[in-house]
């Protein structure tokens, strides 16, 4: 491949002939997961600007190569790491700015929901941006973003109001209800699937809450369907302020495998949250190691919180499904909860009702029930890599047969393809898709081989691939 000449401070690595060690930083130093995918860009821009977005598309174009996007290097199958592509990595593009009057900030994908909350803080706001603190706002916005407080809020990406984007072309738009409103309704659920490079979220945020409480209780794992069933059976009809979680992890200070059902209260006033937590502190099943009852929150103490589940510099296999909601949600989580193969990783279980009862509002998102489950498979040497893969895949095996379908942030489509849309919002989005990226110059989902194109994904549960 002959290699076009830039000016001195375009910002790109060749794969061809860069230094080994600078082309894998440039290659996965932000990648999140340390379980490292064998794919080699042709090269990796580090755009500081929509100049230089564009002129990596143009690049892509007369190269007879892809564009795949990074930008907050977050998702566990690295999909922005592609054989015979241009990689734009976005993470040196900060833009954070908040108008107070209009309550709209304005972001670069790269920036986290914890960025972003500590401007809005400032100014007596917050945005329901992704749980792990790490997390960018581009790819958890267009998978949907199952943010903070998602059972009563609804999800994230329903907060978009506009997107500025480089087109498949290398072309500049701004996409908004009235200028490409196809756009931005594949913008909301589309995932790495959407058919332009964004480089600026124009987002609607809401007022904070100073009088956050939490309370948490721990028990043995022995006492898992008890626990579990007391929490299903309590969260669909529970106070509009709260998020529930119930989790099996091994707290470091207990040192023991437990579930651990947390509340957490977004509410105005202290008096306000300890009458949202009344119905769990009195109803709780008793005899429990632990119980954290009523304390102060923020959400700077959540991010920290997430901060240690979810540890840097470790390898992650994740996975996920909308437990339908007729199943016996105890026992088809059973084993995952009891069985988890590493000291680290932990099994999640997200309460989703009321707004999974809702309709839902016109966009690509529309898979979701009342329960959803993830694991977050982790461990720390590659020795480990094949027993824990193979403990996630024996446990979706069980648990998929009871799923409605799985959310694209938790989500492997080499592993597993499932339904991610209703099937009428999967065929629109495809049609969008080739519409705006006619030939496939933006990667799009990564199944096996690599092969999605234009064609993208079938929607439709072939379990494991």
């Amino acid at each position: 491949m002959t290699i076009p000449e830039f000016p001195a401070d375009f910002p790109i690595v060749w794969k061809s002939d860069a230094d080994a060690h600078a082309y894998e930083e440039a290659r996965v130093g932000r990648v999140f997961n340390h379980r490292r995918p064998s794919r080699y860009p042709v090269a990796v821009v580090a755009a500081e600007n929509e100049d230089h977005v564009v002129r990596a598309v143009k690049l892509a174009s007369s190269l007879g190569v892809r564009v795949s996007i990074r930008s907050g290097g977050h998702s566990w199958a690295a999909w922005s790491v592609r054989d015979n592509a241009v990689l734009v990595d976005l993470g040196a593009m900060r833009h954070l700015t908040l108008d107070p009057n209009t309550r709209i900030a304005v972001v670069s994908p790269s920036t986290t929901g914890r960025m972003l909350n500590e401007l809005l803080t400032q100014h007596g706001l917050m945005f329901p941006g992704g749980h792990c603190p790490d997390v960018g706002l581009g790819g958890f916005l267009l998978q949907g973003g199952m943010g903070w407080n998602c059972k009563n809020w609804g999800w994230a990406c329903e907060n978009i109001v506009a997107l500025d984007v480089v087109t498949a072309e290398g072309e500049k738009l701004r996409v908004d209800k009235s200028s490409c409103p196809d756009l931005l309704w594949a913008a909301k659920g589309a995932g790495p699937g959407f058919p332009a490079i964004v480089t600026r979220f124009h987002l609607r945020v809401r007022p904070a809450y100073s009088g956050m409480l939490a309370s948490t209780f721990i028990y043995p794992i022995a006492r898992y369907s008890e626990v579990m069933t007391w929490i299903t059976q309590l969260s669909p009809s529970y106070d509009d302020g709260t998020e529930i979680v119930a989790v099996s992890c091994v707290p470091p200070e207990i040192a023991e495998r437990c579930i651990i059902a947390h509340f957490v209260v977004f509410k105005h006033t202290i008096e306000e949250s300890k009458a949202a937590l009344e119905p769990a502190n009195t109803s709780r099943p008793s005899d429990f190691l632990a119980e954290i009852v009523n304390t102060p929150t923020s959400l700077a103490k959540e991010y920290a919180d997430q901060a240690h589940a979810n540890p840097q510099g470790h390898r992650y296999c994740a996975e996920n499904g909308y437990v339908k909601n007729d199943a016996d949600v105890t026992a088809v989580l059973e084993r995952a909860f009891k069985t988890l193969p590493h000291p680290k990783a932990f099994a999640l279980w997200f309460a989703m009702a009321p707004c999974s009862r809702r309709i839902m509002p016109d966009m690509a998102l529309s898979m979701q029930s009342d329960h959803y489950f993830a694991l977050y498979t982790i461990w720390e040497h590659h020795t480990d890599d094949d027993r824990c893969q193979a403990w996630v895949r024996g446990i979706m095996k069980e648990v998929a047969p009871h799923c409605d379908g799985a959310y694209l942030g938790d989500s492997d489509f080499q592993v597993r393809e499932t339904k991610f849309w209703a099937d009428e919002n999967a065929k629109r989005l495809m049609e969008i898709r080739r519409q705006f990226n006619p030939n496939g110059r933006i990667c799009g989902y990564l199944n096996p081989g690599d092969t999605s194109g234009t064609t993208g994904l079938a929607n439709e549960d072939r379990c494991f691939v």
